[in-house]
């Protein structure tokens, strides 16, 4: 069973973009991060993927346009700034979008898929993958799964990580 998300660690969170305005020398022009969040909707999925970030090949995401909606969040653009957050709520990685790019979820193709660096980096697994997870999201928030669902799908590098 998943475990649930906790709370942001907002001092670990600000002591950590402390930590990274040194490492990077930043100036006062540096765009404070846009979203503090983990990736997936669990401890177990965040902190899997997190470490794909931190330590691996991860350099995309893909999320539902819906649930953008629905927070009222701003969608990410080329240039923005975040922090991306394990499991237990820590800020792990700042990161900068690179790409952006709404679509159908059937339209991710395969270097989108190998971007991820989730499972076995295919086309097949990934589009298998994300299915299998918004059948079992997009009801939490009340949204209806359709194979078609318009999706965000997000390259970005990594600035900064822990």
């Amino acid at each position: 069973m998943a475990t649930p998300l906790p709370p942001i660690d907002t001092n670990q969170v600000a002591q950590f973009w402390s930590r990274f305005l040194v490492a990077s020398a930043a100036d006062a022009a540096t765009p404070v991060p846009a979203t503090v969040e983990p990736f997936g909707d669990s401890v177990e999925l965040a902190d899997e993927l997190i470490e794909l970030v931190v330590h691996g090949p991860k350099r995309g995401t893909a999320g539902a346009l819906v649930d953008y909606e629905l927070e009222g969040a701003p969608l990410p653009e080329p240039g923005t700034i975040s922090i991306a957050t394990d499991g237990a709520g820590r800020a792990r990685a700042v990161l900068r979008t690179t790409e952006v790019r709404i679509g159908p979820l059937t339209s991710v193709d395969e270097s989108f898929a190998w971007d991820e660096g989730e499972g076995d980096r295919t086309r097949e697994w990934w589009l298998a993958a994300h299915q299998e997870f918004f059948r079992r999201y997009l009801p939490t928030i009340g949204a209806d799964f359709d194979p078609a669902v318009a999706t965000v799908f997000e390259r970005f590098e990594v600035l900064f990580a822990e």
